[in-house]
């Protein structure tokens, strides 16, 4: 009598065959985990940077909005200021204009006239300065 757990060469080599063909079943199992695991991290983190991409543009659109109605705020007061010194120097120049005709040799308010229109006409090109570097 043979023992049980003797096994004949044919049995052997059915058996290896069989844990051949469930280790190759097995590998190729892991294999394609692997690989479906590698394509859910590449996809979720094309995902998060369209994510972050479209953020930062809502964020740089905003910013951009925020300068722009600043800038025209800032444009608009330097152009109230400009018309209104303007305005000053005619009046300053008509002034200037009606002294002149009447001046006497006594007084010389022609010259405090000047000196005056000088400076609003320095404050004036000081302004367009500004305008001109908002430009």
């Amino acid at each position: 009598m043979q023992p049980l757990a003797e096994t004949t060469p044919v049995q052997s080599r059915r058996t290896a065959a069989r844990n051949g063909s469930s280790v190759k079943w097995f590998l190729l199992f892991w294999v394609v985990m692997i690989g479906i695991g590698v394509y859910a991290v590449y996809s979720y983190t094309n995902h998060l940077k369209q994510q972050v991409l479209s953020q930062l543009s809502a964020q740089s659109q905003q910013q951009l909005t925020v300068l722009k109605t600043d800038y025209e705020a800032r444009i608009s007061a330097l152009s109230d200021e400009v018309k209104e010194l303007q305005s000053t120097v005619q009046t300053f120049n008509e002034l200037l204009t009606f002294t002149k005709d009447n001046a006497s040799a006594k007084t010389d308010n022609s010259n405090k006239l000047y000196t005056q229109l000088s400076e609003v006409r320095k404050q004036l090109d000081a302004l367009k300065k500004e305008m001109d570097l908002l430009k």
